[in-house]
């Protein structure tokens, strides 16, 4: 996503490509995109990057945004016959034969979600897709569509400061139906590297610029937590973007976390999570640590909530 400027500018096309192909070349097999980034422009890309070595990776991408050809939008648009549409361009942009991962953006209200899950398996069925995913999907919604054709995977946010997953009934029901589960922002936009505090600009085209989360108020009070992750991160000679990923590979056995990137070595510092080892204690003090820091400010602006299902 932050490769078409979510964040701040776009990365030039040859340098994006040579990124995921970097990524690639480190073991990475997983690239997550979806129609709304650019729009368009990032489906674009990842398929012209993964174009070599397209046998070897997993595609996961996402519909379910009303997005016109000049790239203006409508809300959510989840209805089967747009998916069905939507799909063909999806295919057509990404230069393959089938998506391996199939996501719904985000749950649409006026559209039942069994109609939403017959339509992906009818497009699994006619081989333009592999396996079905929800996005930011409340516990009873993943039921119902689980129901109507299994899924493979749920994505919602998840990390240190995010953890509504936990509460909420999304992670239980994953472990009891047997489906993966994919947080994204693992690191929470950025802010639990370390590298951001209250003083950090941020560019008005940002997208953190409009996060409650990310006023310079917010950030003050929540830098406990990233003191927390920082200390930690110390005694284990590691970065605290690490320990974050560390902490949420630790949570779950299913969990795959999808951090994003514009830069090679933060590519290669987030791949190195996998190395540290956060023994049982070094788990409860951060565990004991987060309950008792009280986040401030929404996860995302209210906005943008108002589309998360949380049924």
């Amino acid at each position: 996503m932050g490769l078409d400027g979510s964040y701040n500018a776009p990365v030039a096309r040859p340098d994006a490509v040579k990124l995921i192909q970097a990524a690639f070349e480190r073991g990475v097999t997983l690239f997550d995109t979806a129609e709304a980034y650019g729009p368009f422009t990032n489906e674009q890309l990842l398929g012209e990057a993964v174009k070599p070595f397209r046998e070897k990776v997993i595609i996961a991408t996402k519909f379910g945004f009303g997005i016109r050809p000049d790239g203006s939008r409508y809300g959510l648009d989840s209805r089967p016959e747009h998916i069905r549409t939507v799909v063909d361009e999806m295919l057509g942009r990404l230069r393959v034969d089938s998506i391996d991962l199939l996501y719904q953006h985000r749950v649409d209200p006026d559209v039942a979600i069994e109609e939403v899950a017959g339509a992906v398996k009818e497009l699994i069925q006619a081989g333009k897709v592999k396996q079905y995913g929800l996005s930011e999907a409340g516990a009873q919604t993943i039921r119902r569509a689980h129901a109507v054709h299994p899924l493979a995977a749920v994505q919602s946010e998840y990390s240190l400061w995010t953890r509504d997953v936990e509460a909420n009934g999304v992670l239980d029901v994953c472990e009891e139906l047997g489906i993966g589960f994919v947080p994204w922002s693992p690191l929470g936009a950025g802010f639990l590297t370390g590298k951001i505090d209250a003083n950090t600009p941020i560019a008005a085209n940002d997208f953190r610029a409009a996060s409650p989360r990310f006023t310079p108020e917010a950030r003050a009070n929540n830098m406990a937590l990233v003191e927390l992750v920082k200390k930690v991160a110390e005694r284990k000679r590691a970065t605290p973007a690490q320990v974050a990923l560390t902490w949420l590979l630790a949570q779950r056995p299913w969990i795959v976390p999808i951090p994003g990137t514009t830069k090679l070595h933060r590519l290669e510092e987030n791949l190195g999570s996998v190395d540290v080892e956060l023994t049982p204690g070094d788990l409860r003090e951060i565990e004991e640590g987060a309950s008792a820091i009280p986040i401030e400010g929404a996860r995302l602006p209210e906005a943008v909530l108002a589309m998360t299902d949380t049924e």
